[in-house]
């Protein structure tokens, strides 16, 4: 059986992605994975500390080049979407043609993109999300996601600025954000738009409750690794994004 190297670069404070990720595609049944990270140093999630991370972009992908990973994720949502529209195509062009001057060609992907991506996937063109971020941060992720021509119907800020805290909220609280959306005519739920904020043991009592497609930044991350490598994306109770299990050529 294959073993897929992952590159993950993951802001420092963030004890989640590395947690979710190898979770979720350790349940894959035909294929291993590891995961090697690079950290980029940032505790506040404000725009100062999200451009003083981004920053540290070429040095996290030079690091991760030298285990010669087979996919690279660019695992922080809003630092990209707070630069403003159409930022994940810009990173990974950029880490794409700093892989290939060392030689290397991996999938390179981004959170950002991931989510994107995964809503297409879905065919879920009006959605409703739950954010941990404080509210001007988060009301930037809502444009971004509408300049991807999606319809946020409704959304939900946590106001929670530490990000080692958004590692700590407790799936209720996230539950009961959902619980006051309007979901009437949504597509989908995005239970949790943010790496950091844990999601998966939501997904399926969320689907459950909800009777629509819920995701998460980790789902969605899964699923675009998986599809980005050519593998079945079907894993266990993982929600409807990862249920169909066609391997996708890219």
């Amino acid at each position: 059986m294959t073993t897929h190297r992952i590159g993950l670069v993951v802001p420092s404070s963030n004890v989640t992605v590395e947690t979710e990720v190898p979770a979720l595609l350790g349940r894959h049944p035909g294929a291993r994975f590891s995961f090697h990270s690079s950290r980029m140093r940032m505790h506040k999630v404000s725009p100062e500390e999200l451009r003083a991370m981004n920053a540290q972009r070429e040095r996290c992908i030079g690091e991760l080049s030298d285990a010669g990973v087979d996919a690279v994720l660019y695992a922080c949502l809003v630092a990209l979407m707070a630069q403003g529209p159409g930022e994940h195509r810009r990173t990974e062009a950029a880490v794409t043609e700093q892989l290939a001057q060392a030689g290397q060609r991996p999938a390179v992907l981004s959170s950002a993109g991931a989510l994107v991506e995964a809503l297409a996937a879905l065919g879920a063109r009006r959605i409703a999300l739950v954010t941990p971020y404080l509210r001007p941060l988060a009301e930037q992720v809502v444009s971004y996601l509408e300049s991807e021509g999606l319809e946020v119907l409704d959304w939900a800020a946590l106001e929670v600025g530490d990000n080692a805290e958004v590692g700590c909220i407790p799936g209720e609280r996230v539950m009961a954000a959902a619980r006051g959306l309007d979901l009437s005519g949504a597509d989908a739920l995005v239970i949790s738009a943010c790496v950091q904020m844990p999601s998966l043991d939501l997904i399926g009592p969320a689907e459950a409750e909800f009777g629509i497609p819920v995701l998460s930044a980790a789902t969605a991350g899964a699923f675009t690794l998986l599809r980005h490598l050519g593998l079945p994306t079907a894993l266990p109770g993982a929600g409807r994004l990862l249920a169909a299990g066609q391997a996708v050529a890219r």
